[in-house]
């Protein structure tokens, strides 16, 4: 992707942020925080919270009204579930981080809804 003129690559694994700091192209993390490991590569990372979806399981088998349920709702955003690694001001403009952080703080109230289509791609059994 890179050879083919990608300047900014999703980072789900480590060997995405590797070759982009070889290659010096910007990352974006997921589920948790690299920027340190990889310092003026990350640009962002969308950071994985379990522990409202932990709580609510928890909370249920303590109650005895566990049952399979999709917990899915609680990764999100609004839940507690998801946050963003702080953006670094080295290699984001202060308006972007500012306009980000507004979006996060509308998402978390309520105001904004994001729409998660997960229909595709369609499993293979």
């Amino acid at each position: 992707m890179i050879d083919r003129g990608a300047d900014v690559m999703y980072a789900e694994r480590f060997g995405v942020s590797d070759a982009a700091k070889e290659r010096k192209v910007k990352v974006i993390g997921n589920v948790i925080d690299t920027a340190s490991q990889y310092p003026e590569t990350v640009l962002a990372s969308a950071l994985w919270h379990m522990e409202p979806t932990i709580d609510r399981a928890l909370k249920a088998v303590a109650g005895g009204s566990f049952k399979a349920e999709d917990y899915g709702p609680y990764s999100a955003m609004k839940a507690g579930g998801a946050t963003l690694a702080p953006l670094d001001p080295r290699l984001v403009d202060q308006a972007i981080i500012d306009k980000v952080a507004a979006r996060q703080k509308e998402i978390e109230s309520g105001a904004v809804t994001v729409k998660v289509d997960d229909s595709e791609p369609k499993p293979t059994l």
